[in-house]
């Protein structure tokens, strides 16, 4: 049964509720969140039902309340809605991970991409991690698709493909989305909407409709990023040529990262589908769609369970990072468009989902029935490193407590 909708832990107004035996996650919740400036929410379903559902702060600029229908952007996350969209096309027979991208999306043979697989284009294997440097790409055409796409099924792979892995930050949802496009005739928010948000009844779009900007709270961070000519440099000094192509490819993509995250954070970037980044949700919603990817939700699942175990297959063991690019440390590893890594390090082996830049995640645990999301207006995580901080507090407890409810007999 629910206990407390609204109580002061450690010093902080923490709002929801949490079944009996998940105190615990509630009150590391509020520890994670003492002296943060922004608002998070934390929303936990087990076996179908909420068991966990939690908000916290507010936006620090405008006052804003921060509360569990409050939509923030999901930057990274946005991966995992799109490769759960791609994952019901799979199941439904629509889409092969072994077929050529070519023989959805023709015009992608170009380039010397003839031999692309699915299974490389998901798993970030397709070496197409960034826009090339003299594509003209910058923040502000990453709104149009068209020009994003064409640019893609023009360019030459920036490594031989399936040979190694780099994480395609701003690439892979176009291309994912474009395969989508291809195969039904929608865009993957017109897709995601008919299919997952309207049937399970979420708060989730890639492309926000004007009448829910009212509800979107925006992220802020105080950390300082390195600009392009301190990465440079910094590859310099490591002894990297910085006029490979790849690694020009890759300064462009940092060079659009400030207009990027202001573009974010305006009406204009809401309305439009980059489904690498642009997703809008809260945790309620998140978790819930993940929840429904490994088992029924209100009657209704969204993925087999033959689709859940093929979409979580790691596909990067054994693979290093392209190149000059070698010397970067594999922080993530991916199955077929879910990110493997870190959501194992929250749940235990088997755990698939996304991490999202600044400390947002969702992922489902098959094993125990558990799907979490967590989302923040504070970005504090770095979407290349390890666990956010604010993670660790409410994790660890929620581990012990799965185990602890799962042990209790029944009756």
């Amino acid at each position: 049964m629910p206990v407390d909708l609204v109580r002061e832990v450690w010093g902080l107004l923490v709002e929801g509720f949490v079944e009996h035996g998940f105190e615990a996650v509630r009150d590391g919740f509020a520890r994670a969140h003492d002296g943060d400036e922004g608002g998070a929410q934390l929303c936990v379903y087990r076996r179908g039902r909420v068991v966990v559902d939690l908000w916290t702060g507010q936006d620090p600029e405008s006052g804003k309340s921060w509360d569990a229908e409050s939509l923030t952007v999901l930057m990274s996350v946005s991966k995992g809605m799109t490769a759960t969209c791609v994952h019901i096309l799979i199941d439904r027979g629509l889409l092969d991970l072994d077929a050529p991208v070519r023989e959805y999306w023709p015009e992608f043979a170009a380039g010397g991409k003839a031999g692309i697989t699915v299974a490389d284009l998901l798993s970030h294997r397709g070496g197409l991690s960034s826009f090339d440097a003299e594509s003209a790409i910058g923040a502000r055409e990453l709104t149009d698709w068209a020009a994003c796409v064409s640019a893609l099924a023009s360019m030459t792979p920036l490594w031989e493909p399936g040979t190694a892995f780099y994480y395609h930050s701003l690439t892979w949802g176009y291309l994912a989305g474009e395969l989508i496009r291809r195969i039904t005739g929608k865009s993957v928010g017109e897709f995601l909407a008919a299919e997952i948000a309207e049937p399970l009844g979420l708060s989730l779009w890639i492309g926000l409709p004007e009448n829910q900007e009212h509800r979107v709270v925006p992220q802020f961070t105080r950390r300082r990023e390195p600009g392009v000519a301190e990465v440079e440099a910094l590859l310099t000094r490591m002894g990297v040529d910085v006029s490979e192509r790849l690694i020009r490819a890759t300064l462009a993509t940092v060079a659009t990262r400030d207009e990027g995250m202001r573009l974010l954070n305006s009406r204009e970037g809401h309305a439009a589908e980059v489904p690498s980044g642009n997703g809008i949700g809260n945790a309620r919603s998140v978790a819930r769609m993940f929840a429904a990817t490994i088992g029924e939700v209100d009657g209704i699942r969204l993925l087999s369970a033959e689709a859940v175990r093929r979409a979580r297959q790691p596909q990067t063991e054994g693979l290093n990072h392209p190149g000059p690019l070698r010397i970067m440390p594999r922080s993530n590893y991916f199955a077929h468009g879910y990110e493997l890594t870190r959501p194992v390090q929250l749940l235990g082996e088997g755990a698939f989902g996304q991490v999202g830049t600044g400390g947002r995640i969702g992922f489902a645990h098959p094993e125990s029935g558990v799907a979490v999301a967590y989302t923040c207006t504070n970005m504090v995580g770095d979407d290349t490193g390890g666990p956010d901080p604010r993670w660790l507090p409410w994790s660890e407890p929620l581990r012990r407590a799965c185990g602890e409810v799962s042990d209790r007999p029944r009756g």
